[in-house]
Formats: C-alpha cells, sequence, structure tokens
C-alpha cells in the first residue's frame, strides 16, 4: 500500500471541510463533509495514492462549490494530478446545472477517456453514494426516493451503467468492484420496492 503523506492529506481535509461546511447530504442532517471523508477512506483502504485521497475528499469542490474557480484554486494548492481526478470525476461545471438525465448520460460516455485513478475515486464515490441510497432505504423505505429529482428506475440504470464503465475500464480493484456490484443487486431490489 502506498504511503499517505499526511501532511499534504491534511491540508486537503481541512480545505474541503471549509469548502463544504454549509453542506449537507441531501434529505439528512448529516455533514456533507463525512461523505467525503468516506470516499476518501475508501480510497486509502484500497490502495490509494495521496493524490488520489485527496482527489477522494475534493471530488465534488468543482460541481458544487464553485466550478472553474474552485478548480484552478485546486490545481494551485495540491498540484494537476489532484486537480485532473477532480475535474474528471465532476459531471458539470455549470451553474444552474443541467438536467440530471443528460449530466448523467454525459458522465457515462466519458468514462471511457478518463485516466485510471479519476475511474478508481469515481468508483469510491459511487460505492458511498450506494451504500447510502440502500441503507437509508431500509430506514426510511419509498419516502427516501422524494430526495432525487430522477426516479428509483433512473437511479439504477445510473449506478447500473457506471459499474458496466467500471468492469470494461477500470483494471484491478476486484474486491472494490465486486463490493460495488453486490449494492448495485441491492438497489436494484430496493429500486422495485
Amino acid at each position: 500500500m502506498p504511503k499517505i503523506n499526511q501532511q499534504k492529506y491534511l491540508s486537503a481535509l481541512n480545505f474541503a471541510f471549509k469548502l463544504h461546511a454549509k453542506q449537507i447530504r441531501k434529505g439528512t442532517q448529516i455533514p456533507y463533509f463525512f461523505h467525503l471523508s468516506a470516499v476518501s477512506n475508501h480510497v486509502i483502504e484500497n490502495g490509494g495514492t495521496t493524490d488520489e485521497a485527496i482527489a477522494g475528499l475534493l471530488h465534488d469542490a468543482v460541481e458544487d462549490q464553485g466550478g472553474e474557480k474552485i478548480l484552478k484554486l485546486i490545481r494551485k494548492k495540491f498540484g494537476n494530478k489532484v486537480a485532473k481526478i477532480v475535474e474528471d470525476c465532476t459531471d458539470t461545471k455549470i451553474e444552474p446545472k443541467p438536467p440530471w438525465f443528460e449530466r448523467k448520460k454525459r458522465y457515462i460516455e466519458n468514462l471511457k477517456y478518463k485516466e485510471q485513478s479519476s475511474l478508481f475515486v469515481s468508483l469510491c464515490d459511487k460505492t458511498h453514494n450506494a451504500s447510502c441510497i440502500i441503507n437509508d432505504h431500509s430506514r426510511e423505505g419509498k419516502k427516501l426516493w422524494k430526495r432525487f429529482t430522477a426516479n428509483p428506475k433512473k437511479i439504477y440504470w445510473y449506478y447500473e451503467s457506471l459499474g458496466k464503465c467500471y468492469s470494461k475500464y477500470l483494471k484491478g480493484h476486484k474486491v472494490l468492484k465486486l463490493n460495488y456490484f453486490k449494492l448495485i443487486k441491492e438497489m436494484k431490489k430496493k429500486s422495485n420496492q
């Protein structure tokens, strides 16, 4: 496993915390920062590098906290590699965001052009998201789906399509991919309830 540069990581942790301090997870009271730290933990636990772990912390910064301006700041503070991964994990830099289906379809279509580090961080992100959707469905039932602009079938389609791309384009990470597909199988059941 690669050694994590803890000083650089701590700097990114503080930056991500400040950037997302007022944001909460959709339909919950959970501070958004905890999703970012969970994604980064997935990266580290699955053999990621310092840059990949930092990108895990910052993967939603461009999309949710300022677009191109934030991307330039990330590049300046953490380097080109981190900025590239974050940019690749972003489904839009535009405000207001384009319609959900349009953004997600484009994101899926572009995955085949992404570098391995970007696919890896994306998989860690979607693994955590899928896990949260399943757990929240177990707690709340159908009420969960009201959080999203897309219906349950489209959400399942999105995660299943991502899984096909990860299988096809991401090398290695067998255990992580296996866990993702278990979640997708469960999500299919939940989306039909």
